[in-house]
């Protein structure tokens, strides 16, 4: 326990900093996942392609080479941000091809008579998409979805290699006092669970209150 209260400041500011990051690259994944999953399935072929090859090149790239790209990258283009926003940039982006294919999924079991019956009322593609297909389409990948921000909350332990405050990375800093790095890495490990059972808690209860009855 020494390990934990000697150092409970360290371990909340790397707590917090996941936290942090876990949060707001969420966020701009699911935003651009939908979007992306929304291009994927529009009637216009240039927009079906550029989410074709936004999926496959973030979903075939290893994820510390984008923190590569985005946080040394980006730079040398004059766009000079905090590492934590490109750090957030780099796993949403990421992130969103994952959850992106996750909605496309959900859309194929959505019956096409759906689609069709909304625009025999005048509904335009996107008033179709975002009121008659997305509602049911997610009720049905609110486990997948989950699963993939629950991955992203473990995959922000990369941004700690770039000077992002975060909570894998506090084990240097305990390391170089002279702690015991087995302990170090158990609360560690603690405050990742803690994290996860969090997320899988909040997706368990969006699973029950609007998720498909199978």
């Amino acid at each position: 326990m020494n390990v934990l209260i000697d150092n409970f400041h360290t371990f909340a500011q790397g707590f917090l900093g996941t936290v942090e990051l876990t949060v707001y690259a969420s966020v701009l994944a699911l935003v651009l996942g939908f979007l992306m999953a929304s291009f994927r399935v529009a009637p216009v072929g240039s927009l079906r392609a550029f989410g074709a090859v936004w999926v496959t090149v973030l979903r075939n790239t290893p994820l510390t080479l984008l923190f590569f790209a985005v946080l040394l990258g980006l730079p040398r283009f004059g766009l000079v941000l905090p590492f934590k926003v490109f750090a957030i940039l780099a796993l949403g982006c990421y992130t969103s091809a994952f959850i992106c294919e996750a909605l496309r999924s959900g859309i194929n079991t959505v019956p096409k008579g759906q689609g069709e019956a909304a625009r025999s009322l005048g509904m335009t593609f996107s008033q179709t998409l975002s009121v008659v297909v997305l509602p049911q389409a997610f009720r049905s990948v609110i486990p997948p979805i989950g699963s993939t921000l629950i991955a992203l909350a473990k995959n922000s332990a990369i941004a700690g290699a770039f000077s992002v405050n975060e909570l894998l990375g506090t084990y240097k800093t305990l390391s170089e006092l002279g702690y015991n790095i087995v302990w170090t890495f158990v609360w560690i490990a603690v405050g990742y669970l803690i994290i996860t059972l969090t997320i899988s808690a909040i997706f368990n209860y969006l699973e029950q209150r609007w998720g498909v009855a199978r």
